[in-house]
């Protein structure tokens, strides 16, 4: 392409390649990024305007050049879209360029086959010549490669010829039929179709069929309306011609037949009259028949058989009928031998049975008229008498879509008969060597006696380039593709045609790989040279191409190119730079040559100043920062509420304050409601000791039950108080009472205060209710009363443990005190059973414990101050 631009030194050609903002040198890069650039493409170049990246490349497709070197005229051969078949083109040329991904097949001389792949220089050069004529071009994008009759496009599908299909283009379409995939001859609806078919119809185009006018037993009018066969009227559903009419019955065959002569009304199949005609009674022995009455005169004499009464006499009936209730030809009620009844009248009938003036069939037997056959047009019984039958009916016509076979109208024609292509609705027969034929009796499309079909003939072994079926007994033929085959697809190939030659895996295939060429001695492909990019035969001197691009093409060999100057072998063209430009010497006698400057300078890409930013771009950039910072405050306020609102939640479950509603709650609420109670304030339970999850559960437990035996402990006591706590006087004390030899409970006594500190619900005889329990409020009724608890908890405590109680309740009393008289007297004379209390050691951990005595008992002593 020549590029160039209003107001620059030059214009440039540019070779093929890709050109950017950044292009070397800065004359280049000043036209491409110029505003009036202009390109003027070659042949085969398609550019309109300058779009950087801009890339400079050869359409898919040929150019060819009447000078070496890519000089001269030039002409251009796009990659075709339909097969080229067997035609060949001429080339004038002395070097040729091809696009990427593209494979030209030319034919150099009269018999050599060469396939390019890379663009050519000079014709001179290589090892091949002769004239040059085009015989195939295509894409090597497509895989799986496409069969002969396709053609690989430029995006990687195959483009196929009229009448093929799939995705290589291996098969004919529905409709076409032989090697070339013909078209079906027109009238078919159906035909052997495919590769190997013979294209013969099987069945033909209907035009008025009677579905064509939602009808079943007519023919479709031009104006769209059915006209029904004798016999048939328009059923419930709106189907026209589909259901028997008035006086027919439907019989097992799916015929419409007439009912019996005086009957109005018969049943489907067995055809018995349902309703007889005036003057008619249901025949005793024949229920399909219904009995004319017999007519007499007033006299009561009965008339014979061809008379009827006319007042006194009996009168003789028309000749027309046999017997009759009138005088005329219309009353009769049994025609005359060789007459039938039809619409009130009797008519005779030809010489096949038909009545006359109508298109139905004399039936001896009923003495009237009767359809042909629901599919019939017309119908006749050769040779007709009085005495033949209707079951010697044979039919003469058919409906549109059914055909005429042995005097039937049926849907499709039999085995051993094909479609008469005469008139497209009679069933002929075969000939004697065919099973089935079609389009005449001795094209065969299956063989008696075991032989094969070939081409509608039969045949004791198949012909060439066909392959026996053994399933079907015919010959098919192979595909296009192939020679000979193993079968009938296109990569079950034994052997290919010269313009495929390459046998590759059951396909035939027009050329080899690119660094591959095809040996005609071995029938397969070979590896060009190491030095070669692609060739036309083996050794280092059959190059096409060069695989180096370092090294040109000279006689067929790949040399070096030493390049002029610092220009090296171009891409895709295969010559050095400076073999492609001319650069002229500086001469004294010639004119001085131009000077532009930019030649070999190299592109300096300066920064653009940014422009200034408008209002409405300021506003959009601050609103943007505002809403990032607003989101930024909201997620992180956001967060903190959900912090602090789970450290609540723990606080609240530590203090024991955040308490649940339960269903108890609920339940008193919804009483409340229901009968109009005031709301009741919520009562909560008793802090858990889980709800501080650092507090040891096991000493609360220990401390519990610590708290609870101390409590009985001081119940028993204030019990015992009541008893012995009170002292007499020593004046007023009798004589008769020794000293009491228990301790002075004197000191307990005074502790009761501490005592009725314990909680009163241990000491409760009953409990609070549920509803107190729940609302905290108490009953306004009495309390219920609750078991009183008879076992007492026996003290749990180790030793230790009662130790430090002990220790503890001693701290709330002074038992150091000095002796009270009674004491001292019970100290003077049980001192082995009583403990000194004067000293702190004893006191506090013995102060009321005694020695145990036996006394025999079995059960253990439950005195508190025994050890």
């Amino acid at each position: 392409m020549t590029i160039s631009a209003s107001g620059a030194q030059t214009s440039a050609l540019l070779l093929p390649g890709q050109y950017t903002t950044t292009t070397d040198p800065e004359l280049l890069h000043g036209l491409l990024t110029s505003s009036s650039s202009s390109l003027s493409p070659s042949t085969g170049f398609n550019s309109s305007s300058v779009s950087l990246p801009l890339t400079v490349a050869l359409e898919p497709g040929l150019a060819i050049y009447s000078n070496s070197l890519y000089g001269g005229s030039a002409g251009f051969s796009s990659l075709p879209t339909s097969p080229v078949g067997n035609s060949s083109t001429s080339l004038s040329a002395q070097s040729l360029a091809l696009s990427s991904n593209i494979w030209a097949a030319i034919n150099v001389g009269s018999t050599n086959r060469v396939v390019f792949w890379d663009s050519v220089p000079d014709f001179s050069q290589l090892a091949v010549s002769g004239s040059l004529s085009l015989v195939d071009m295509q894409s090597s994008a497509c895989e799986p490669a496409c069969s002969s009759n396709g053609i690989c496009t430029s995006s990687g599908t195959c483009s196929c010829a009229a009448g093929f299909t799939g995705a290589s283009c291996e098969s004919c379409e529905s409709g076409f039929f032989g090697l070339s995939c013909q078209a079906c001859p027109s009238g078919c609806l159906d035909c052997d179709d495919g590769i190997s078919g013979t294209g013969k119809c099987l069945a033909f185009n209907i035009t008025n069929a009677p579905s064509s006018c939602n009808c079943l037993n007519g023919e479709c009018g031009s104006n769209g309306q059915c006209s029904c066969n004798a016999g048939w009227t328009t059923a419930d559903n709106g189907t026209a011609c589909a259901k028997c009419a008035s006086g027919f019955f439907l019989t097992s065959t799916g015929d419409c037949k007439i009912c019996e002569i005086g009957c109005s009304a018969c049943a489907d199949i067995t055809g018995d009259c349902q309703t007889c005609k005036s003057g008619f009674t249901q025949d005793a022995n024949d229920k399909t028949k219904c009995d004319a009455e017999p007519t007499t005169t007033s006299s009561g004499t009965v008339c014979p058989d061809g008379s009827f009464s006319s007042g006194t006499t009996c009168s003789t009936c028309s000749p027309s009928c046999q017997t009759c209730n009138g005088a005329t030809s219309n009353d009769c009620i049994i025609c005359a031998s060789g007459s039938y009844a039809f619409n009130g009248s009797c008519i005779t009938a030809d010489s096949n049975g038909v009545c006359e003036g109508t298109g139905l069939i004399a039936d001896n037997n009923k003495k009237e008229c009767d359809t042909c056959g629901a599919k019939c047009t017309s119908c006749g019984i050769s040779g007709f008498t009085t005495a033949s039958t209707v079951n010697q009916l044979q039919c003469t016509g058919c409906l549109p879509g059914s055909f005429l076979s042995n005097g039937s109208c049926v849907s499709s024609c039999p085995a051993g008969t094909f479609i008469s292509s005469q008139d497209n609705t009679t069933c002929s027969v075969c000939d004697s060597s065919c099973s089935t034929c079609a389009g005449s009796s001795t094209f065969c499309l299956t063989c008696a006696n075991g032989e094969l079909a070939s081409n509608g003939q039969c045949v004791s072994t198949c012909p060439a380039n066909t392959v026996a079926s053994n399933s079907t007994k015919t010959c098919l033929n192979c595909h296009p593709d192939c020679v000979s085959c193993s079968g009938t697809a296109f990569n079950q190939c034994l052997s290919c045609p010269p313009d495929r030659p390459v046998l590759n895996q059951g396909r035939c295939l027009p050329v080899c790989g690119k660094s591959q060429f095809f040996d005609s001695t071995s029938g397969s492909c070979q590896a060009c040279d190491s030095s070669c990019s692609s060739c036309s035969g083996s050794g280092s001197s059959e190059c096409l191409a060069c695989s180096s691009s370092s090294q040109v093409l000279k006689g067929g060999s790949c040399v070096s190119a030493n390049c002029n100057g610092t220009t090296d072998v171009v891409t895709g063209l295969g010559v050095c730079l400076s073999d492609l430009v001319v650069v002229p010497q500086a001469s004294s006698s010639a004119a001085p040559l131009p000077t532009i400057t930019g030649l070999t300078q190299p592109t300096v890409v300066t920064q653009t100043s940014s422009k200034r930013l408008q209002w409405w771009e300021i506003l959009l950039m601050a609103l943007g920062c505002a809403f990032i910072f607003l989101a930024v405050i909201w997620c992180w306020r956001r967060r903190a509420r959900k912090q602090r609102a789970k450290r609540t939640k723990a606080f609240a479950q530590a203090k024991n304050i955040d308490q649940s509603t339960s269903w108890r709650w609920r339940l008193v609420r919804f009483g409340e409601k229901l009968f109009g109670h005031r709301a009741s304030k919520r009562a909560y339970p008793e802090p858990t000791p889980d709800a501080n999850p650092g507090l040891d559960s096991e000493a609360l437990k220990l401390m519990k039950l610590r708290n609870a035996e101390e409590a009985r402990h001081n119940q028993e006591m204030e019990k015992l108080m009541l008893i012995s706590d009170y002292q007499y006087p020593p004046e007023k004390r009798s004589s008769y009472y020794p000293p009491s030899v228990l301790p002075s409970l004197y000191d307990v006594g005074h502790s009761r205060k501490h005592l009725h500190a314990v909680d009163s619900a241990t000491n409760r005889l009953s409990g609070p209710s549920l509803y107190s329990q729940v609302t905290g409020v108490p009953r306004n009724g009495p309390e219920a009363r609750q078991p009183v608890k008879k076992d007492l908890i026996t003290s749990r405590f180790s030793a230790s443990s009662l130790n430090s109680s002990t220790a503890h309740s001693a701290k709330s009393r002074d038992l150091t005190r000095p002796h009270t008289p009674a004491e001292q007297y019970a100290m003077d004379v049980r001192s082995d059973l009583l403990v000194d209390t004067s000293t702190p050691e004893q006191s506090s951990h013995h102060a009321h414990w005694i020695q145990p005595t036996h006394t025999g008992a079995t059960v253990s002593s439950k005195n508190p101050f025994r050890r």
